[in-house]
Protein backbone atom coordinates (compact mmCIF):
# COMPACT_ATOMS: atom_id res chain seq x y z
CA UNK A 1 0.00 0.00 0.00
CA UNK A 2 1.48 3.45 -0.92
CA UNK A 3 2.40 5.91 1.81
CA UNK A 4 -0.49 8.19 2.85
CA UNK A 5 -0.57 11.61 1.24
CA UNK A 6 -1.76 14.86 2.85
CA UNK A 7 -3.38 17.77 1.03
CA UNK A 8 -4.25 21.20 2.44
CA UNK A 9 -7.31 22.93 1.03
CA UNK A 10 -9.63 25.81 1.91
CA UNK A 11 -12.76 24.83 3.80
CA UNK A 12 -16.41 25.71 3.20
CA UNK A 13 -18.00 29.13 3.90
CA UNK A 14 -19.70 27.73 7.02
CA UNK A 15 -16.42 27.01 8.76
CA UNK A 16 -14.71 30.08 7.34
CA UNK A 17 -16.93 32.13 9.64
CA UNK A 18 -14.72 30.92 12.47
CA UNK A 19 -11.68 32.54 10.80
CA UNK A 20 -9.62 29.40 11.25
CA UNK A 21 -7.51 27.52 8.73
CA UNK A 22 -9.07 24.19 7.82
CA UNK A 23 -7.07 21.27 6.47
CA UNK A 24 -8.11 18.14 4.63
CA UNK A 25 -5.92 15.07 5.08
CA UNK A 26 -6.46 12.29 2.56
CA UNK A 27 -5.19 8.84 1.73
CA UNK A 28 -5.77 7.62 -1.81
CA UNK A 29 -7.40 4.25 -2.33
CA UNK A 30 -10.43 2.41 -3.61
CA UNK A 31 -14.03 3.15 -2.76
CA UNK A 32 -14.39 -0.24 -1.06
CA UNK A 33 -14.30 -0.25 2.77
CA UNK A 34 -10.77 -0.91 3.98
CA UNK A 35 -9.97 -0.63 7.68
CA UNK A 36 -6.22 -0.30 7.07
CA UNK A 37 -6.71 2.57 4.62
CA UNK A 38 -9.11 4.30 6.99
CA UNK A 39 -6.68 4.08 9.90
CA UNK A 40 -3.89 5.43 7.65
CA UNK A 41 -6.00 8.47 6.75
CA UNK A 42 -6.73 9.16 10.41
CA UNK A 43 -3.07 8.73 11.39
CA UNK A 44 -2.23 11.42 8.84
CA UNK A 45 -4.45 13.77 10.81
CA UNK A 46 -2.92 12.86 14.16
CA UNK A 47 0.56 13.83 12.97
CA UNK A 48 -0.36 17.52 12.92
CA UNK A 49 -3.47 17.88 15.09
CA UNK A 50 -3.37 20.41 17.95
CA UNK A 51 -4.63 19.77 21.47
CA UNK A 52 -7.36 22.42 21.28
CA UNK A 53 -11.12 22.62 20.65
CA UNK A 54 -12.55 22.04 17.22
CA UNK A 55 -14.70 20.05 14.83
CA UNK A 56 -13.77 17.17 12.52
CA UNK A 57 -15.48 15.63 9.50
CA UNK A 58 -14.89 12.03 8.39
CA UNK A 59 -15.28 11.64 4.60
CA UNK A 60 -15.35 8.67 2.22
CA UNK A 61 -13.44 8.23 -1.06
CA UNK A 62 -15.96 10.41 -2.91
CA UNK A 63 -15.74 13.20 -0.35
CA UNK A 64 -19.17 12.46 1.13
CA UNK A 65 -19.39 13.35 4.83
CA UNK A 66 -19.78 10.24 6.99
CA UNK A 67 -19.68 11.85 10.41
CA UNK A 68 -19.25 15.23 12.11
CA UNK A 69 -17.82 15.37 15.63
CA UNK A 70 -16.55 17.96 18.07
CA UNK A 71 -13.83 17.80 20.70
CA UNK A 72 -12.43 19.80 23.58
CA UNK A 73 -9.00 18.48 22.55
CA UNK A 74 -8.96 17.40 18.89
CA UNK A 75 -5.78 15.31 19.04
CA UNK A 76 -7.02 13.25 21.98
CA UNK A 77 -10.46 12.69 20.49
CA UNK A 78 -9.34 11.67 16.99
CA UNK A 79 -6.71 9.32 18.46
CA UNK A 80 -9.55 7.09 19.66
CA UNK A 81 -10.41 6.13 16.08
CA UNK A 82 -7.08 4.37 15.44
CA UNK A 83 -7.58 2.08 18.44
CA UNK A 84 -9.70 -0.22 16.30
CA UNK A 85 -9.79 -3.09 18.77
CA UNK A 86 -11.76 -0.88 21.17
CA UNK A 87 -14.22 0.49 18.63
CA UNK A 88 -17.83 -0.73 18.39
CA UNK A 89 -18.66 -2.46 15.10
CA UNK A 90 -20.57 0.58 13.87
CA UNK A 91 -17.55 2.87 14.29
CA UNK A 92 -15.22 0.25 12.79
CA UNK A 93 -17.38 0.31 9.65
CA UNK A 94 -17.15 4.10 9.58
CA UNK A 95 -13.35 4.06 9.91
CA UNK A 96 -13.14 1.47 7.09
CA UNK A 97 -15.03 3.89 4.83
CA UNK A 98 -12.99 6.95 5.85
CA UNK A 99 -10.48 8.25 3.30
CA UNK A 100 -10.13 11.87 4.40
CA UNK A 101 -10.84 14.23 7.29
CA UNK A 102 -11.49 17.95 7.45
CA UNK A 103 -10.42 19.71 10.63
CA UNK A 104 -11.51 23.13 11.88
CA UNK A 105 -10.12 24.51 15.13
CA UNK A 106 -12.15 26.90 17.27
CA UNK A 107 -11.35 29.25 20.12
CA UNK A 108 -13.60 27.54 22.67
CA UNK A 109 -15.52 24.32 23.22
CA UNK A 110 -18.76 26.32 23.01
CA UNK A 111 -17.86 27.40 19.47
CA UNK A 112 -17.10 23.77 18.59
CA UNK A 113 -20.54 22.72 19.86
CA UNK A 114 -22.23 25.37 17.73
CA UNK A 115 -20.25 24.54 14.61
CA UNK A 116 -20.89 20.82 15.05
CA UNK A 117 -24.64 21.46 15.18
CA UNK A 118 -24.49 23.66 12.06
CA UNK A 119 -22.53 21.09 10.05
CA UNK A 120 -24.69 18.14 11.10
CA UNK A 121 -27.77 20.05 10.01
CA UNK A 122 -26.09 20.94 6.70
CA UNK A 123 -24.62 17.56 5.74
CA UNK A 124 -26.95 15.08 7.51
CA UNK A 125 -24.14 12.49 7.85
CA UNK A 126 -25.25 8.83 8.01
CA UNK A 127 -23.27 8.10 11.18
CA UNK A 128 -24.79 11.06 13.05
CA UNK A 129 -28.02 9.09 13.31
CA UNK A 130 -29.08 10.77 16.56
CA UNK A 131 -29.71 14.10 14.85
CA UNK A 132 -31.38 12.93 11.66
CA UNK A 133 -34.76 14.01 13.03
CA UNK A 134 -34.15 17.24 14.93
CA UNK A 135 -37.74 17.73 16.14
CA UNK A 136 -37.11 16.15 19.54
CA UNK A 137 -33.62 17.54 20.10
CA UNK A 138 -32.77 20.69 22.04
CA UNK A 139 -32.04 24.13 20.63
CA UNK A 140 -30.86 27.40 22.09
CA UNK A 141 -33.66 29.95 21.86
CA UNK A 142 -32.99 33.67 22.05
CA UNK A 143 -36.49 35.02 22.60
CA UNK A 144 -37.66 38.25 21.02
CA UNK A 145 -41.01 38.74 22.79
CA UNK A 146 -39.70 40.89 25.66
CA UNK A 147 -37.92 44.23 25.96
CA UNK A 148 -35.01 42.33 27.54
CA UNK A 149 -34.74 39.05 25.57
CA UNK A 150 -34.16 35.83 27.42
CA UNK A 151 -31.80 33.02 26.36
CA UNK A 152 -32.93 29.48 27.14
CA UNK A 153 -32.93 25.79 26.24
CA UNK A 154 -35.83 24.89 23.93
CA UNK A 155 -37.23 21.56 22.82
CA UNK A 156 -40.26 20.83 20.65
CA UNK A 157 -42.35 22.97 18.30
CA UNK A 158 -40.93 26.39 17.47
CA UNK A 159 -43.91 28.53 18.43
CA UNK A 160 -42.11 31.18 20.48
CA UNK A 161 -40.95 34.32 18.70
CA UNK A 162 -37.17 34.42 18.52
CA UNK A 163 -33.99 32.99 17.02
CA UNK A 164 -33.29 29.25 17.24
CA UNK A 165 -29.78 27.77 17.17
CA UNK A 166 -29.15 24.04 16.85
CA UNK A 167 -30.13 21.25 17.09
CA UNK A 168 -27.71 19.89 19.68
CA UNK A 169 -27.10 16.23 20.50
CA UNK A 170 -28.29 16.65 24.08
CA UNK A 171 -29.33 19.05 26.80
CA UNK A 172 -25.86 18.85 28.35
CA UNK A 173 -24.32 20.46 25.27
CA UNK A 174 -26.93 23.22 25.33
CA UNK A 175 -26.25 23.93 29.01
CA UNK A 176 -22.51 24.19 28.35
CA UNK A 177 -23.16 26.73 25.61
CA UNK A 178 -25.69 28.65 27.73
CA UNK A 179 -23.13 28.77 30.52
CA UNK A 180 -20.61 30.31 28.11
CA UNK A 181 -23.22 32.81 26.87
CA UNK A 182 -23.99 33.93 30.42
CA UNK A 183 -20.32 34.49 31.17
CA UNK A 184 -19.66 36.37 27.95
CA UNK A 185 -22.83 38.40 27.41
CA UNK A 186 -24.67 38.55 30.77
CA UNK A 187 -28.07 37.83 29.22
CA UNK A 188 -31.01 36.94 31.43
CA UNK A 189 -32.20 33.32 31.56
CA UNK A 190 -35.04 33.75 34.07
CA UNK A 191 -38.76 33.40 33.36
CA UNK A 192 -40.84 36.51 32.78
CA UNK A 193 -42.69 36.04 36.08
CA UNK A 194 -39.40 35.87 37.99
CA UNK A 195 -38.13 38.93 36.09
CA UNK A 196 -41.27 40.97 36.84
CA UNK A 197 -41.17 40.33 40.59
CA UNK A 198 -37.58 41.26 41.35
CA UNK A 199 -36.76 44.17 43.65
CA UNK A 200 -33.03 43.47 43.81
CA UNK A 201 -30.51 41.53 41.68
CA UNK A 202 -30.45 37.75 41.95
CA UNK A 203 -27.47 35.46 42.55
CA UNK A 204 -26.60 35.31 38.84
CA UNK A 205 -25.84 39.03 38.88
CA UNK A 206 -23.68 38.61 41.97
CA UNK A 207 -21.56 35.94 40.26
CA UNK A 208 -21.39 37.99 37.04
CA UNK A 209 -23.66 35.80 34.92
CA UNK A 210 -26.42 38.37 34.34
CA UNK A 211 -26.57 42.14 33.80
CA UNK A 212 -29.71 42.44 36.00
CA UNK A 213 -32.03 44.26 33.60
CA UNK A 214 -34.89 43.34 35.97
CA UNK A 215 -33.83 46.10 38.38
CA UNK A 216 -32.45 48.60 35.88
CA UNK A 217 -28.76 47.75 36.19
CA UNK A 218 -28.40 48.04 32.41
CA UNK A 219 -30.10 50.37 29.90
CA UNK A 220 -32.16 48.86 27.04
CA UNK A 221 -29.74 50.04 24.28
CA UNK A 222 -26.79 48.46 26.09
CA UNK A 223 -28.70 45.21 26.58
CA UNK A 224 -29.67 45.21 22.90
CA UNK A 225 -25.97 45.43 22.05
CA UNK A 226 -25.28 42.36 24.21
CA UNK A 227 -28.08 40.52 22.41
CA UNK A 228 -26.55 41.41 19.05
CA UNK A 229 -23.14 40.16 20.17
CA UNK A 230 -24.69 36.91 21.40
CA UNK A 231 -26.39 36.39 18.03
CA UNK A 232 -23.06 36.90 16.26
CA UNK A 233 -21.42 34.37 18.56
CA UNK A 234 -24.19 31.81 18.03
CA UNK A 235 -23.97 32.34 14.25
CA UNK A 236 -20.25 31.55 14.23
CA UNK A 237 -18.99 35.14 14.01
CA UNK A 238 -16.97 35.06 17.21
CA UNK A 239 -14.05 37.03 15.76
CA UNK A 240 -16.32 40.03 15.25
CA UNK A 241 -17.28 39.90 18.92
CA UNK A 242 -13.64 39.63 20.02
CA UNK A 243 -12.73 42.73 18.01
CA UNK A 244 -15.41 44.71 19.83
Amino acid sequence: MPAPKSDFVNDTPTTNRFHEEAATYAVRGTDAPDLEAGVAAIRNVLATLPVRPGVYRMQDARGEVLYVGKARALKNRVANYVQVARLPKRLSRMVAQTRSMTIVTTNTEAEALLLEAQLIKRFRPPYNVLLRDDKSFPFILLRQDHAFPRVQLHRGARRAKGDYFGPFAGAGQVRKTLNALQKLFLLRSCTDSFFNNRSRPCLLHQIRRCSAPCVGKIAPPDYDELVGDAKSFLSGKSTQVQKK
